[in-house]
């Protein structure tokens, strides 16, 4: 297939300064909870986006000084040259797939707290440190203003170093930059305050500074809120913006437009809607001659072409969609729409960077663990075996396990007791705004008609003997959870019904199920993320009078990690629902709820005549300990593996549940070390010289080490295997020679694999492989010694380009590595011309080491 030709606009080249994007899918930066913590799994992840088509990737914000520091939040940084070579495993890595990389420099100013390095945050005043730490950031002097300027142009220089093709002036989102361009923050009395243009100045300094600096091989972009202040949702409030706008117009390469409200830029799908940014737009292109990106949660291809086409912006700007589909453009390109994994705007790849952690998508499961568990979202590890997998429940954990294992190419079997596949997706898609959850269902259902080894059953209620019968070789349960009626004291499950009472006491289940209360109704909510607003937001629209009530001193406490809880207070306040804090509820009979503060034990009652308890989930387990009850609760007992995941074996969020069913699948018959089941990507302190030695070369120099150096000990079995194997006697001592060779090498090369500090697989393992491979092939000694002739030259190629990546002492070693292979050809050569000492290269290495 290819693409529709209507979407041809989205992969026009356009040129940004010096540099070109190959296409109009542009990855603006975007937090991932790694920063400078996790360099690996950074570059890992970004270059799945460069082989997924995006035409230019950015980082997240790079800090440019100690004193713009935001763990817990981990930024990257361009602090010194260690962090040059940070970013350049991702710049390498995202060049090889003809994308640009982007890297955004950032000061924070009031709203850093410098946890980490406790040097002193700088603002444009003295002011209150913005985000809620006890203290203040000082006002900048002129002295403070030339030290930033020159922070930033060291930084642009090591982003360029570092291989960056553009790179950023950061003026918004309430750092120190969109400070300086305030009104009303702004209370300068120098050149730098006042006035309009003066307020500017700072920005126009950078701007210059910047493509002096490194405009020839950078191109310079400027991330800019369109609008001043927060207005009415989709009404934008400009203020000065089109005359700041104006006067720097067409000093960059490329404006990077985004607005105040990060609540609707950043919003979550109940709330906000695909291109959302559209009416704060409206002035952009008509006043500069450069290239626009701006984002919008894009997720159809016929919205970015209008977007274009329309004049709306240049570049389709995207971080969420780019994270639940790093393969986005390349099926546009391919004409595979129906592909496409649509980003639901759950924001739980935002709560990673609020939480410091990894970031996660409820899409996509392999996001983050490209690098440290080798995952791809588009490509499976093989099957092991003919085996054959019962999935019993098709919620999120089972639907994605069944994707993947038939991706993978087992003959599936998915049952689903109820009529409908997604378990609780299409339940919780029917509530308030939630609509956007059924992509997690509809795209996975969709790849099933793609796959004719997934066999799908619903309304198929199994029992324990069912499975038994059925005979698959694996079983996984997937049966879900369900809301409980009772509530945890912080050490055990308790009623909330006083003895002797009958009270009307529903779950989300039961509202889920078409259930309503009898009349008005506490909404009792433990959970603290979306479920308790969407419930008390669905009663209230049913004209049924509902409070919602917390232990928390705030509401939907978690959903703050999600950037959504602010939206989910003002929404159920604007609606009518009344807000009860910091209040747990101890008992219901049916006519008065019992209230008691957590701080003070305080007791307070409140007339109500149903509770809906928004607290904890039960497992739905009871098929799983059935089928284990038929092997004495032994599940090695039993005639297949037996494994329950998602929800049935631990509640979470739907992005957990997708994660347990993606990991379920491709677990599957793999040798899984469950003591180091993942790469960590830490520092590794090692010895002062391992340090330093790792620190002087590139990751790809390290990687291709170790390769080789593996390859050789798997030589050393290949060889000898062929040996075993080959008739006559002096065939055999030929091949042993060759093995000799091999560890001859590989002990050369041990040296460099000890001063990096590298670890190679076991040697067992590595034998294991070269026997494997040396089974396969052909015993024939004149067609063995052809394909060898054939391919070995090109060994001698690839130690010639390790030489060129390494420092000049390791050369020694390396030309011992490079002259075996030199040693090999010419054994070849000779043997082919029926040389009588064809042998002698091979002799003479393993008295030299050299060919």
């Amino acid at each position: 297939m290819s693409r529709n030709p209507r979407y041809d606009i989205l992969f026009e080249p356009l040129k940004i300064g010096p540099v070109t994007a190959k296409n109009r899918f542009y990855q603006v930066p975007h937090c991932t909870g790694m920063g400078y913590l996790r360099p690996r799994m950074l570059a890992g992840m970004r270059e799945m986006k460069a082989k997924g088509g995006w035409g230019v990737i950015c980082t997240e914000y790079n800090s440019i000084h100690p004193s713009s520091d935001d763990l817990t939040h981990a930024s990257a940084s361009l602090w010194d040259d260690s962090d040059i070579r940070a970013h350049a495993l991702m710049t390498e890595k995202v060049h090889a797939h003809g994308a640009l990389a982007g890297a955004e420099l950032w000061y924070g100013g009031a709203r850093t707290g410098n946890m980490m390095t406790r040097e002193v945050a700088m603002d444009v005043t003295s002011m209150p440190n913005s985000v809620g730490h006890p203290f203040q950031a000082r006002a900048m002097d002129k002295t403070d203003i030339r030290n930033l300027r020159r922070w930033h142009r060291n930084a642009a220089l090591r982003a360029r170093d570092a291989g960056f093709d553009i790179v950023y002036v950061y003026a918004t989102h309430t750092y120190l930059l969109s400070n300086f361009l305030s009104p009303t923050i702004n209370t300068r009395s120098d050149e730098y305050g006042g006035s309009l243009e003066n307020r500017v100045r700072l920005v126009r300094e950078l701007i210059e500074e910047t493509k002096d600096a490194v405009g020839d091989r950078c191109g310079v972009a400027v991330r800019f809120a369109a609008d001043e202040e927060i207005g009415t949702e989709g009404v934008p409030i400009h203020g000065e913006r089109r005359d700041m706008f104006s006067m720097l117009a067409d000093l960059p390469d490329l404006w990077d437009i985004n607005i105040a409200d990060y609540g609707v830029e950043m919003g979550v799908s109940r709330f906000t809607k695909e291109a959302a940014l559209e009416p704060y737009m409206d002035f952009v292109k008509s006043q500069t001659t450069k290239p626009v990106v701006t984002v919008g949660r894009f997720t159809s291809p016929d919205t970015m072409v209008s977007q274009i086409r329309r004049g709306v912006t240049d570049l389709i700007g995207a971080a969420r969609p780019s994270i639940a589909d790093p393969f986005l453009p390349n099926k546009i390109e391919e004409g595979r729409i129906e592909d496409i994994r649509e980003c639901i705007g759950c924001n739980i790849c935002y709560a990673g960077d609020s939480l410091g952690v990894p970031i996660r998508c409820t899409q996509n499961p392999t996001m983050g663990e490209e690098w440290r568990k080798g995952w791809h979202p588009e490509e499976m590890n093989a099957k092991r075996s003919d085996s054959t997998v019962l999935i019993v429940g098709a919620g999120p954990a089972g639907l994605e396990a069944a994707r993947a294992l038939g991706k993978r190419g087992y003959q599936v079997t998915l049952a689903e007791a109820g009529t409908e596949l997604g378990g609780r997706l299409p339940r919780e898609a029917a509530l308030p705004g939630m609509s956007e959850y059924i992509r997690v269902r509809d795209y996975r259902a969709q790849q099933f008609h793609k796959m004719p080894n997934i066999e799908v059953f619903l309304g198929s209620h199994l029992t324990a003997k069912d499975v038994i019968e059925f005979g698959a070789d694996h079983v996984a349960v997937a049966t879900g959870a369900r809301w409980r009626k009772d509530r945890f004291d912080g050490g055990r499950y308790v009623s909330i019904v006083p003895p002797g009472s009958n009270p009307q006491i529903l779950t989300p289940d039961d509202i889920m199920d078409g259930t309503l209360p009898a009349g008005p109704t506490l909404v009792y909510d433990e959970d603290g993320y979306y479920m308790g607003g969407v419930i008390a937001e669905k009663i209230k629209a049913a004209g049924i009078d509902v409070t919602l009530c917390t232990p928390s001193e705030m509401v939907s406490a978690w959903a703050g990690k999600t950037s959504e809880r602010w939206r989910i207070r003002t929404h159920l306040m604007t609606l009518g629902v009344r807000l009860k804090l910091a209040q747990a509820l101890t008992a219901f009979d049916g006519r008065v709820a019992t209230l008691e503060c957590p701080f003070t034990g305080v007791e307070t009652q409140m007339a109500i005549a149903c509770v809906i308890m928004v607290t904890q989930r039960a497992p739905n387990d009871a098929l799983y300990h059935d089928i284990l009850a038929q092997a004495g609760g032994d599940r090695m007992a039993l005639p297949f593996t037996l494994t329950r995941i998602g929800d049935c074996e631990a509640p979470a969020v739907v992005a957990g549940a997708t994660y347990s069913g993606h990991r379920y699948a491709r677990n599957l018959e793999e040798d899984v070390d469950i003591d180091q089941p993942m790469k960590h990507d830490r520092v590794d302190v090692g010895t002062n010289a391992t340090t330093k030695a790792q620190s002087d070369v590139s990751e790809k120099y390290l990687e291709t080490l170790l390769l080789y150096y593996e390859e050789e000990i798997e030589g050393e079995a290949y060889f000898a295997s062929i040996a075993d194997r080959l008739p006559a006697p002096a065939q055999k001592q030929v091949f042993m020679l060759l093995s000799e060779v091999e560890t001859y090498t590989a002990t050369a090369m041990r040296a460099l694999i000890d001063k990096y500090g590298l670890r190679p697989r076991p040697t067992e393992d590595l034998h294991a492989t070269g026997r494997a491979q040396a089974a396969e092939v052909p015993n024939d000694w004149q067609t063995l010694i052809a394909e060898m002739q054939e391919i070995f030259p090109g060994y001698i190629n690839d130690f010639e380009q390790l030489e060129a990546m390494a420092p000049p002492e390791d050369l020694p070693g390396l030309r011992i590595a490079t002259a075996h292979e030199v040693a090999a050809v010419d054994f070849l050569n000779r043997e082919v011309a029926n040389d009588p000492d064809s042998t002698a290269p091979l002799r003479h290495f393993l008295k030299t080491g050299t060919a």
